[in-house]
């Protein structure tokens, strides 16, 4: 009997260390810690947007406090800030961008537009109107292009109408291209949404495959104004992308070739009067090329590039006349951006990160380095995250200074030296720490290779109590263009992790090896094994485990959308003894169904094996645990059919799961459906995982 009493107390006491379910209190307080209930209401200032005058003489911005906003002004003449008493005089903010279907000469003598899917110029002096093209017709469209997201209604819906031209600085030629349709796949959604009607709306667009050849193709094409001749670039009509920028001098045009598979970038001369083509530069690689750019600094003989060709992504000066090409910046870090390129001074102003030693590879700095190599200067020496907005000539900056443990301090800048010339706000989180607010934790563990860090997130419960046990659940997002640190203090918040975390759960965030913002082969890691990257995340929870006791690795949920959504389909079918809940909203679970771009990138093109290999869809029958799949009914961006596909082959495999589509929702889901959705995802897994019984009856504003 003494035995049994003490199993029964053991049992009561193991009990009680388990996070105990959810009451209407905790349901009120997740609810507090949404980002639509902190931001404006319990924090303020968390980020300061500049708004620069075209002139670089100053710049508005608007602070936030609980009377509500302030709007002030900084001038350069005097250096000083002052109050805005009406918003009325601030400067107007440009229109929505309507589709301009003309474009005058920088000469002002013509104008170019299009008629009847050809090029035509007006003059402006006379009327005389001279027609440049005379080959287009519908899907075979002179200065058109190619609307990713555009929307055609009905079965003989019309294609929006488009124009674009790039004059020449001296009005004596034109670049446009030629929008090719004529063999061009559509994808489909039916729209069940509009209340007025009892028949689904049929709607399409255009949008290729991995793989596909039947698609939109955009050719080049020159004209010379006088002579009226039309000049054509078809060589680079099957390529992924080509760009065109003209030089200041007369009929020379650069060139930048995409090469199909992004694994090989071409950059050309074009001197349209002698005809020749010149390729100045090249860069190929053996996976992909990624975050790859050009900026024509003419002024000096040089284009800048950007590159990850050496093994990490640095600045290079490419010499027109004799085609080298010498780093301009080098070493184990990451150049994220060029911010602003000083022709007349010869410098670079550009953020990196993972350089000064001892922080967070994710923090971001501004740096400016001259163009001969030399001066190489960091400008924001503050141990955290940088988000800038340069002046328009490039002499100020405004940096909002953070972390997701360091609340924004907003300054401004002088661009030659980083010195802070004054401070324009700073964060007040005081109604938010009156909440009982924790900042999330960072933490590093091991990648799948025994030696290199990763980084990640943690989000506690405000009520945490370290004898109790929490499950944990993944907020994902592998998708290798990008990363999930939160860096930011704002990023920190504006994903409500921690309301999910008021629920009683721990939540996490990880870059697993073949995220950005690392070194190429960090990178790398996902080409050809997008999903794969989950494994870091199982590893790190893992680590986490062992080091924390109220780390309960019996319990783990995952949740993402987009990429994320089939990150959270793929960890139940690949990790199914790991991952016991999924949340998969809006998920591409199979990347031969997605746009082309994306998955050929990272994928791979050819299209072959590792595409079936990694497809959610033919893992089908692995599913043990719980899934809900969720889709926005006229998802444009990526197509409800691969969830549907996905339904299909649990169904065929015999496998339980749950689906909710959202028949009025595009990618994004917005108004009463995502505050529906959010519900029905807190609701899955205080179901699931925490295997407590859900209130749906509450209130999250």
């Amino acid at each position: 009997m003494k035995g049994a009493g003490l199993f029964l107390i053991t049992s009561l006491l193991f009990l009680h260390a388990r996070a105990q379910g959810p009451t209407k209190q905790d349901y009120a307080r997740a609810v507090s810690f949404r980002w639509q209930n902190i931001n404006n209401k319990k924090a303020y200032n968390l980020f300061l947007q500049a708004n620069w005058f075209a002139d670089s003489s100053g710049f508005w911005y608007v602070t936030q406090s609980k009377e509500g906003k302030s709007y002030h002004k900084w001038l350069r003449s005097d250096q000083s800030i002052h109050p805005i008493v009406s918003a009325d005089t601030l400067p107007a903010k440009p229109a929505a961008a309507e589709d301009a279907m003309e474009e005058k000469s920088p000469d002002g003598k013509w104008i170019a537009y299009s008629d009847h899917y050809n090029l035509c110029l007006k003059s402006t002096a006379t009327g005389e109107v001279r027609q440049l093209s005379s080959a287009g017709f519908k899907n075979y469209e002179y200065a058109s292009y190619y609307g990713w997201g555009e929307i055609i209604v009905g079965e003989n819906g019309m294609r929006p109408s488009h124009f674009a031209v790039s004059w020449s600085p001296d009005s004596k030629w034109i670049q446009t291209y030629i929008c090719d349709l004529r063999s061009a796949q559509k994808m489909y959604l039916l729209d069940w949404s509009v209340d007025t009607l009892y028949r689904a709306r049929l709607l399409s667009y255009y949008r290729g495959s991995p793989g596909d050849t039947d698609m939109v193709h955009m050719t080049p094409v020159y004209f010379n104004v006088e002579t009226g001749e039309e000049i054509r670039r078809d060589e680079f009509r099957n390529v992924n992308a080509v760009g065109c920028e003209w030089s200041k001098e007369s009929g020379v045009s650069y060139v930048e070739e995409q090469v199909r598979g992004y694994q090989r970038v071409n950059l050309y001369r074009y001197d349209l009067n002698a005809r020749n083509l010149d390729k100045i530069y090249s860069e190929s690689s053996p996976t992909n090329i990624d975050g790859y750019r050009s900026d024509l600094i003419e002024e000096s003989g040089k284009v800048l590039l950007t590159s990850e060709k050496d093994g990490w992504r640095q600045l290079y000066l490419l010499n027109i006349k004799d085609h080298a090409v010498k780093p301009l910046t080098s070493g184990a870090w990451y150049v994220n951006d060029v911010l602003f390129i000083d022709k007349k001074k010869a410098r670079v102003m550009f953020m990196a990160s993972g350089k000064e030693p001892g922080r967070n590879p994710y923090y971001r700095h501004a740096y400016t380095v001259n163009l001969d190599g030399t001066g190489l200067r960091l400008l924001t020496p503050e141990n955290a995250n940088h988000a800038i907005s340069v002046s328009p000539d490039g002499e100020y900056f405004v940096d909002n200074i953070s972390a997701l443990d360091q609340p924004t301090r907003s300054v401004l800048r002088d661009s030659k030296t980083g010195k802070i010339i004054l401070e324009l706000s700073k964060a007040d989180i005081g109604g938010l720490m009156d909440m009982g607010y924790r900042f999330p934790e960072a933490f590093t563990a091991v990648g799948r290779d025994g030696v290199t860090p990763i980084y990640g997130a943690i989000w506690k419960p405000t009520h945490f109590d370290s004898l109790k046990k929490y499950p944990i659940i993944d907020q994902t997002y592998t998708g290798p263009h990008t990363h999930q640190f939160p860096e930011e203090f704002v990023s920190s918040l504006n994903r409500s992790n921690q309301a999910l975390a008021e629920l009683g759960f721990i939540v996490v965030t990880v870059d697993g090896m073949g995220t950005a913002g690392r070194s190429k082969a960090f990178h790398t890691i996902s080409y050809h094994n997008m999903g794969k990257n989950l494994l870091d995340h199982v590893l790190a929870i893992r680590e986490l485990g062992r080091r924390y006791a109220w780390v309960d690795t019996t319990r783990v949920g995952i949740f993402g959308h987009s990429a994320g959504g089939y990150d959270a389909g793929h960890a139940v079918l690949e990790y199914p003894d790991f991952y016991k809940v999924a949340v998969a909203s809006s998920g591409d679970h199979d990347f031969r169904m997605e746009k082309d771009w994306w998955p050929e990138m990272y994928m791979g093109w050819p299209v072959d094996s590792t595409y079936n290999q990694v497809s959610n869809i033919t893992m089908a029958g692995n599913l043990k645990g719980k899934l809900l799949l969720v889709h926005g009914g006229i998802d444009e961006n990526v197509n409800p059919s691969a969830t549907f596909k996905l339904a299909e082959a649990l169904v065929k495999a015999d496998k339980e799961f749950d689906m909710l589509i959202l028949p009025s929702q595009h990618h994004g889901y917005t108004g009463k459906s995502a505050d529906y959705f959010l519900k029905k995802r807190w609701n899955y897994f205080v179901e699931n995982l925490l295997g407590e019984k859900p209130i749906w009856d509450f209130d999250l504003r």
